[in-house]
Formats: C-alpha cells, sequence, structure tokens
C-alpha cells in the first residue's frame, strides 16, 4: 500500500506528478475550501510532510500519528519544533547549500543598492525628477575597498564575504561561535567580537540562523556602536533585528542605512520602513531564482522519498531519530 504525502504549501505540477509515482498524495486546494481544514482533515493519514512556511510542532502535528517525516523546502528550520519531532521520531530534513550562491547573491545586491541608493534613485528618475544633474544631497557612497563585517560565517557568509574580498577589493571582518581558520587563509578575514565588529565594518551583513541566542541580536545598544556611515544588511532572518529599533536608528541618523530581504512579520503588509528612502526593502527573495527553486525543491523530493521508502536521508537534521 502506497503511503501518504501531505503538501503543507504550494508545490509545482511537476513536483506533484513525481510524488504521484510513488505515493498517495494530499494537495490543499483553496477552490476546495478552507485550506487549514483540509491540512487538519488530511494528518492522521499522513506519513510525510512537503513543504515550506508553515509553523509545524505539538499544536499542529497530534493528530498526525502516523507521520514519519516532514521534508522542508527550506534551509532555515525554525518554523519547526524540532525538539517535538525528534521526541516523537519523525525525522525532519532541509535544503542546505543548494540556495548559498543565490542568497549572496542578492546580499551583495542589497548591499550595492542601499550604498548607490539605486532603488531610490531609480523612483526618483521614473517620477520625472531628473531635471539636471544630481548633487550631493543624492550622492551614494562607495563600496569597493571598504570594510564588510560578516555576521555568522557559514557557507553564506562566506559567500558575500569571496565576493566583497574578491570582487570588490574588501577587508572582511567577522564575528560568529568559532574561528574559521580556512576563511581566514583564503581571504585573509579577521575575527572580531560583534562589538567590535559592528564599530569597524562599514557594511554589517547578517547571516546568523535564528535562535533564542540571536533573536534581536541586533537592537538600540548594537546599532549604536556601528558607524554614522555604516549600512546594514539582513538577509538571515527578521526578528534578528529589533525593527522598531532599526526604524528609530533609520530615521535618526543613526545609521546611514539598510537593505532588508527579512522582517520580523513576514508578509509585511505595511510598514514605517516603506516611508525611509534609506531602507531597500525586497519580498525575502533570497532563493527566489528559477534554478535555485528547483534545486530546493528536488533536493526535498530526495529527502522526502528516501525516508520514506526506509532510507537515511541527506539532509536529515535530527541525526538522533535515525535508526537504520
Amino acid at each position: 500500500m502506497k503511503k501518504t504525502v501531505l503538501a503543507f504549501s504550494r508545490v509545482s505540477p511537476e513536483m506533484a506528478e513525481r510524488l504521484q509515482q510513488d505515493f498517495n498524495v494530499i494537495i490543499p486546494d483553496p477552490k476546495k475550501g478552507d485550506l487549514n481544514e483540509q491540512f487538519n482533515e488530511a494528518l492522521p493519514h499522513t506519513h510525510g510532510m512537503i513543504g515550506a512556511g508553515r509553523k509545524l510542532g505539538r499544536e499542529q502535528l497530534e493528530s498526525a500519528k502516523q507521520l514519519e517525516v516532514v521534508s522542508s523546502i527550506s534551509v532555515g528550520y525554525d518554523n519547526y519544533d524540532v525538539g517535538y519531532l525528534s521526541e516523537r521520531g519523525i525525522m525532519l530534513t532541509n535544503t542546505p547549500d543548494v540556495l548559498t550562491e543565490s542568497t549572496a547573491d542578492l546580499g551583495f545586491s542589497l548591499i550595492m543598492s542601499s550604498a548607490r541608493r539605486v532603488a531610490e534613485l531609480d523612483a526618483y528618475t521614473k517620477a520625472g525628477n531628473w531635471k539636471r544633474s544630481i548633487e550631493a544631497p543624492h550622492f551614494g557612497t562607495d563600496v569597493y575597498g571598504k570594510t564588510l563585517g560578516i555576521v555568522g560565517m557559514g557557507n553564506i557568509g562566506a559567500a558575500v564575504a569571496r565576493r566583497g574580498r574578491l570582487g570588490f577589493n574588501m577587508p572582511i571582518l567577522y564575528s560568529g561561535n568559532s574561528r574559521k581558520t580556512a576563511i581566514e587563509q583564503e581571504l585573509g578575514a579577521q575575527f572580531r567580537t560583534l562589538d567590535q565588529l559592528l564599530a569597524e565594518a562599514d557594511f554589517v551583513c547578517l547571516v546568523v540562523p535564528l535562535s533564542e541566542k540571536t533573536k534581536h541580536l541586533i537592537s538600540t545598544r548594537e546599532l549604536g556602536l556601528m558607524k554614522k556611515s555604516a549600512i546594514l544588511v539582513n538577509i538571515a532572518r527578521g526578528p534578528i533585528v529589533d525593527e522598531p529599533a532599526l526604524i528609530e536608528a533609520l530615521q535618526s541618523g543613526t545609521i546611514r542605512g539598510a537593505g532588508l530581504d527579512v522582517y520580523e512579520k513576514e508578509p509585511l503588509p505595511e510598514s514605517p520602513l516603506f516611508k525611509l528612502s534609506n531602507a531597500v526593502t525586497l519580498p525575502h527573495i533570497g532563493s527566489a531564482t528559477h534554478e535555485t527553486r528547483q534545486a530546493m525543491a528536488d533536493r526535498a523530493f530526495d529527502n522526502l522519498r528516501a525516508a520514506l521508502l526506509g532510507e537515511k536521508p541527506q539532509d536529515l537534521v535530527n541525526q538522533q531519530v535515525w535508526k537504520g
């Protein structure tokens, strides 16, 4: 008898077709009524789940008595109660590595667009305000040769650092839980405490995972340590930054600007950030390229299929549940 897979977010027709070759597949459809009701009705029959963007823990999964695996189409897994899943012996998988370069591209584009005021001056031009050569009030700041601070030197942080060092001759500083000697040797990166990095860097790029320790890692005190000419870029998770504190810092000139792809609440329907010319705001598109999203979907499919067929998935987050 085929096992049942529940898609807890939208999946492509191609993904659905691939899943149907091996499993019974349930895909909630807004045309058939309330999505949450369809989700809850499917849970007791579900052996595997695939998707992204939905919080899953004790409250949401209590009736999923047959659940074996949750395959997340994401690298981050802060939406999932890993402790609860492990307690029940449910495997959790993610899709690391495949989005590294795309997210790093996005991070560096935020550095560039914030420094050179690309979004602001694009709107200025399109509004018909370009009557003569722009003057000092609209000037940006150079990126080449400036100091880049990476908070969280994992794979994505290292990829951003390479773009800065090798492409723009930027000295690299980094902070984190451990020294990265290979990156130090490759790029001449220098380790700093977070406070030291904030005080020295011209651009601060956040690439740390969200946890209780990193929630509001950047707040009023930390923003006050930064140079007035500095720019903050967040491509990690929104709650790492205290958003009201950032808004105040941008409004008061505590820092020059910010480039943001993530927010404390997503989607962000309305925010003072949207009215600030020194904030570049994107709709969480770090991995949003055709190539990367396809690679993520493929990796998630492979993880799910392996788990449900009794094989160890490649990207098992909670290794302790594997009994193979």
